[in-house]
């Protein structure tokens, strides 16, 4: 089967790919989409260290083509969206309803993929640029046959992500105020999280003006040029004591400073976006002892399960953004010029079209609610 390996610092398209045999607990997925994300460039890059060969890929949604002896919630045929979690789904973080407090969640190495007689690893326990891949069967969370697949494979990462930072970690009330620096996939979907919620002002910063109508469209109420404008003096000429909330999408040591230096008493800093391993970042302390909260999120500390059969509720009913958040469909070959127009700022997402669905297994786009 085909695939994109990541090896020694180069990317190619192969066709000798294989998948080992299940065990009683996985699912075998034919992938169909495969979202593009910037923490794929990150390994690409080095920001975030991981050892090759490697199919990278972890925003996927696909069909089941076979499961486990051991499992019986999923079956052949299911449309699934794939969850990065690995979870045990038996430890007290998982009991407790926080599959990414579980530590077998997160830093697995597993090699379902074989190259010749290589093994080859999957990238957060997916590897979906891969026209097949071999998951834990509590990864796949069945959804709507309505649901496109373009857009469902957006569910696994980039909207659970920025949504799930709003509801399930800072817990936005009706009515707070909220920052959101970076417009990229993740900053959208922190924003249209933040419509949903009901806050105000929803104040987006980005350097990049192309992004102004992107962000306007999902839900802000204001555009802030940072190439342009001083962020501190337009966020406080409409916040004058700061924000309730900021959410930093870009990784920067300054830039989470500046989310910090943002709020208002009592204001939560959520930290998104992910800089190079070691990175450190400063703020001034006694800024803090007016109730400040600084706070790191993983996976929009989401629970799969739960959120993502909420979301396709919600898109169903006209209420969540998915179908704008594709910008462009690449051939898997085309992997390439996906990266090229993400580092030039020119996409929301970027979905990559693994494999074509079959005739009985095409969907249809809900009508605006």
């Amino acid at each position: 089967m085909k695939g994109i390996v990541f090896d020694e610092g180069t990317i190619e398209v192969v066709d000798s790919l294989t998948t080992r045999d299940l065990r009683p607990d996985e699912a075998r997925v034919r992938i169909v989409n495969a979202g593009v994300c910037h923490s794929d460039l990150s390994v690409i890059d080095g920001t975030i260290p991981f050892p090759t060969p490697v199919v990278l890929g972890h925003e996927g949604a696909g069909i089941v083509t076979e499961v486990g002896a051991a499992m019986s919630q999923l079956a052949v045929g299911d449309h699934v969206v794939i969850s990065t979690l690995s979870n045990c789904g038996a430890c007290a973080a998982c009991d407790r309803g926080q599959p990414t407090h579980c530590r077998q969640s997160i830093g697995k190495m597993s090699a379902p993929f074989r190259n010749g007689e290589r093994k080859v690893l999957q990238f957060a326990n997916i590897g979906a640029f891969a026209e097949e891949t071999v998951v834990k069967a509590r990864q796949c969370v069945p959804i709507d046959r309505r649901v496109p697949f373009p857009v469902a494979a957006l569910l696994g990462c980039g909207v659970i992500t920025g949504i799930g930072a709003v509801f399930n970690r800072a817990r936005v009330r009706h009515g707070q105020s909220a920052v959101v620096i970076g417009v990229g996939g993740i900053g959208l979907n922190v924003i249209q999280g933040l419509r949903l919620a009901d806050a105000v002002p929803i104040i987006a910063i980005d350097t990049n003006p192309k992004k102004k109508e992107l962000a306007l469209a999902f839900g802000a109420t204001q555009f802030v040029n940072a190439a342009e404008h001083d962020v501190g003096e337009a966020v406080n000429a409409l916040c004058p004591n700061g924000v309730d909330f900021s959410f930093e999408c870009v990784g920067q040591p300054a830039l989470i400073r500046q989310a910090i230096d943002l709020l208002d008493w009592g204001g939560t800093c959520v930290i998104l976006g992910v800089p190079k391993l070691g990175t450190e970042a400063s703020f001034v302390v006694n800024t803090l002892y007016n109730d400040k909260t600084i706070m790191g999120c993983r996976y929009g500390a989401g629970r799969p399960h739960h959120d993502i059969p909420l979301f396709v509720d919600l898109y169903l009913a006209g209420r969540l953004k998915l179908d704008e958040l594709v910008t462009q469909t690449y051939p898997l070959a085309d992997l390439p010029a996906a990266i090229e127009d993400l580092h030039h700022g020119e996409l929301a997402r970027g979905v990559l079209e693994v494999t074509a669905p079959g005739h009985d297994e095409t969907t249809s786009r809900p009508t605006e609610a």
